[in-house]
């Protein structure tokens, strides 16, 4: 049901933004009120989140490692699955952040026979989320020339190269494609294979849709429906001077396309999509696996009255003697 509830959900917002605009012409509701709105949510829930993880103790080490740990000087140790210096955790965590390592080690079990498994890496996930991930990073730094002035030649270069194949495919990225076709595959996998789709949630379901709708409207608004490029980036350089004017030359995908693109920005915060930041504190990651060679004090105990054996013996040693109990001192 998750899933229905999540294509109604999409849909129904969609409705309201076209009766808001074109019905009740909600013009500046829409382009100047929620976008301020969810960049101010999404500033201030980013920092919360980011603040409250980091303020979490972590007083020893406590990673999750499938090497060999550095113990005995004969013995091989895996430098990066069981990372014991600095270098090997950032080696560890970049190859996580950039290529997904871990996901690409990921086994994916299944029963051959009735009493033999086998296991496989999940090469199709990985190659999904490899494409999902590096195109929406992609996408999110074409449109930095929306937002800078001058366009820094970085942006420039990079948008050329996207657009390398523009000459058999008019008008059209290659990040357009492939966000499109990852987005479809991984909405697909959580809707076909039962385990998957037992573990999902609505949210995860109307997250993908949400990407999609804005991936959807993108495009359309780029091939068929154009859109004043120039009144937009005059209408986004507007709003960062905090002196708000509406675009003109705009259509109803463009208020759908930014509709959606603010409801993600105020929804990652609270959402798994906060897993971005997460991975650079996750103490499962960012630690040195060096719990053999290093004894960890937790700094957050609380300091404990005890009472030795000594004193013990020296308050009861008078009554211990009477009824014939050993002691280790006889005063």
């Amino acid at each position: 049901m998750g899933v229905w509830y999540s294509i109604f959900g999409v849909i129904g917002l969609i409705v309201l933004i076209t009766v808001g605009v074109l019905g009740l012409g909600w013009y500046a509701v829409f382009v100047v009120v929620v976008p301020y709105a969810a960049v101010l949510f999404f500033i201030v829930g980013f920092i919360y989140r980011v603040v409250k993880w980091a303020s979490a103790p972590v007083p020893f080490s406590i990673t999750t490692v499938c090497g060999q740990q550095k113990s005995l000087p004969w013995i091989k140790a895996s430098s990066i699955d069981s990372p014991h210096t600095t270098a090997g955790v950032i080696g560890r965590l970049a190859l996580e952040i950039l290529f997904f390592r871990s996901l690409l080690k990921n086994e994916k079990v299944g029963l051959q026979q009735p009493q033999k498994l086998f296991f496989r890496a999940s090469m199709l996930l990985w190659i999904g989320a490899m494409a999902f991930h590096w195109s929406l990073l992609v996408i999110v730094l074409r449109h930095f020339r929306f937002f800078l002035e001058p366009v820094p030649s970085a942006i420039v270069t990079l948008q050329r190269v996207d657009s390398i194949l523009q000459g058999l495919l008019p008008l059209l990225y290659i990040t357009d494609v492939l966000i499109v076709l990852a987005l479809a595959y991984l909405f697909v996998r959580r809707v076909i294979y039962p385990q998957i789709r037992y573990i999902s949630l609505a949210s995860d379901y109307f997250v993908l849709l949400v990407i999609a709708g804005i991936a959807a409207t993108g495009i359309l608004m780029r091939l068929i429906y154009n859109v004043d490029l120039f009144q937009v980036k005059s209408w986004v350089m507007s709003m960062l001077r905090f002196h708000p004017a509406l675009p003109q030359g705009v259509n109803i995908l463009f208020f759908i396309h930014l509709f959606f693109v603010s409801l993600l920005l105020a929804y990652f915060p609270v959402s798994k999509l906060m897993h971005m930041p997460g991975i650079f504190l996750s103490p499962t990651r960012n630690l040195k696996n060096i719990s053999r060679n290093h004894r960890a004090i937790n700094p957050w105990n609380p300091t404990v009255k005890v009472h030795t054996y000594e004193e013990y013996e020296d308050e009861f040693r008078k009554s211990m003697k009477e009824v014939g109990l050993p002691v280790e001192r006889d005063l």
